[in-house]
């Protein structure tokens, strides 16, 4: 039927949250919502973990959550319509790696490699930051990641980050 090939033609986005400032909590469910109404329904939604902010020094903890979302969209417009979100929450880019109310970066685009100026998916980082592979294994640990060619659980398993992150207590 109609819908169930509209199904099979949606993307597979997988987007990490992030505050560390103010109402953190707040701030990754109004991401929730604004992106489950303007880029497509969320799938699965890993805990909340927090975590000291990764590569710097003297910032609040950091709430992450990594989401699932089919959508029609197409990479670049996902990218535009989270830098919209972003703003819409507060987000005030300032500093690079600076304390911020939101963000929202494009872990994964079902399982394209794209890097081009302004894009880089897969998330260049990601495998090397235990805040974002510890939720992704939570709701995907049987992904491949489509440079490495390893699964998420593999990648957690190999990375070699220290640093704390726990599921967060409500």
């Amino acid at each position: 039927s109609y819908i169930w090939t509209l199904y099979f033609t949606m993307n597979t986005i997988f987007l990490q949250l992030g505050s560390n400032m103010g109402k953190r909590e707040e701030y990754l469910q109004n991401a929730s919502g604004l992106l489950a109404a303007e880029i497509g329904a969320i799938q699965k939604k890993s805990k909340i973990y927090e975590s000291v902010p990764w590569g710097v020094e003297n910032q609040n903890n950091y709430l992450n959550q990594v989401l699932e979302i089919k959508s029609e969209f197409s990479a670049e417009e996902v990218l535009e319509k989270v830098l919209q979100i972003e703003d819409k929450i507060g987000r005030i880019r300032d500093e690079k790696w600076g304390e911020r109310i939101i963000d929202i970066d494009i872990l994964f685009f079902n399982d394209l490699i794209i890097e081009k100026e302004g894009i880089c998916i897969p998330h260049i980082h990601l495998h090397n930051r235990l805040f974002v592979l510890i939720p992704l294994n939570e709701i995907a640990a049987d992904f491949v990641h489509p440079k490495y060619n390893k699964m998420i659980i593999e990648l957690l398993d190999e990375c070699k980050d220290i640093e704390s992150v726990e599921e967060y207590a409500v």
